[in-house]
């Protein structure tokens, strides 16, 4: 059986290859790279490095040949440059007579207001009509992505927000990456939808737990979404990203991400990191 991985060289892939490696040999493994030269790190390890980029099908039919299960990890940037290179990744995968397809998606996405969802709901929908057996791993939230704002309450600075009592089901990096390696080598897991969401908590609770990690108070600063706006333009958020970043935001507010579910658990047969060590890890990633 041949499994590979897209996007492999990105923080989630390799982490998600990394999983792999633990339980299937190299020769089971192969990952699809825009740079192969950035695999060579898992090239050296026997794992097979193919070249496949999603703006360029041509490239993702030599990539996804003979490929049994197959993992695409959902691509960066706008939502139609990624819904046309997810189209691109799905209908090769048709073309390689691909096996089995899991996706990393959103968090309730076809229900989901949140920015992000478009692409993930034309994604799915592609998958679900090709007639292969998939698995959706509906991803809720990095705690990773909180990283500027753990850093910045390690210097001092109060935790800004505009997302209210809106709750998210964090859950690091490293979780979602195991889950995602039991789907893909485990046994019965052909049209499912998994909500891969940890416990839910408010920015309150979350800034809490983080105040009990570093052993002080954190102040937490509720602002309306033009104050987190001009904030995130203060801390250095890049123009282009401001809309981004105070959408999700206003996704948060409105509940897009509090998807109450045990899915996590049973998929990786063991309890989520819990969040006071998973933060305990973040801050030792960030001093």
């Amino acid at each position: 059986m041949k499994i590979l991985v897209t996007g492999a060289t990105g923080k989630l892939g390799s982490k998600i290859v990394e999983s792999l490696l633990n339980t299937v040999p190299a020769s089971n493994l192969a990952v699809s790279v825009r740079d192969p030269e950035k695999a060579e790190g898992f090239r050296t390890r026997g794992v097979e490095v193919r070249h496949g980029n999603f703006d360029h099908p041509e490239t993702l039919d030599e990539a996804f040949k003979g490929i049994d299960r197959l993992l695409i990890i959902s691509a960066d940037g706008d939502n139609d440059t990624r819904i046309q290179q997810h189209a691109n990744a799905v209908a090769a995968a048709e073309r390689a007579g691909v096996k089995f397809i899991a996706y990393t998606s959103l968090a309730n996405a076809t229900e989901s207001k949140n920015l992000m969802a478009p692409p993930h709901i034309a994604t799915e929908a592609a998958i679900v009509k090709t007639g292969i057996p998939y698995s959706f791993l509906r991803n809720n939230w990095y705690l990773e992505n909180e990283m500027g704002s753990i850093q910045g309450a390690m210097a001092g600075a109060p935790w800004v927000t505009s997302a209210g009592e809106g709750k998210v089901g964090w859950a690091l990096q490293q979780d979602y990456a195991e889950a995602a390696a039991a789907v893909l080598t485990g046994n019965g897991h052909e049209n499912t939808v998994y909500e891969l969401s940890g416990p839910l908590l408010t920015q309150e609770e979350l800034v809490s737990a983080l105040g009990n990690v570093l052993g002080k108070e954190i102040p937490v600063q509720h602002v309306s979404d033009e104050q987190y706006a001009e904030a995130m333009k203060g801390a250095g958020v890049p123009d282009f990203a401001i809309p981004i970043v105070v959408g999700i935001q206003e996704s948060i507010r409105s509940g897009s991400l509090a998807v109450e579910s045990h899915d996590f658990e049973k998929v990786l047969g063991r309890p989520i990191t819990p969040i006071n060590e998973a933060l305990k890890q973040l801050v030792k990633a960030g001093s």
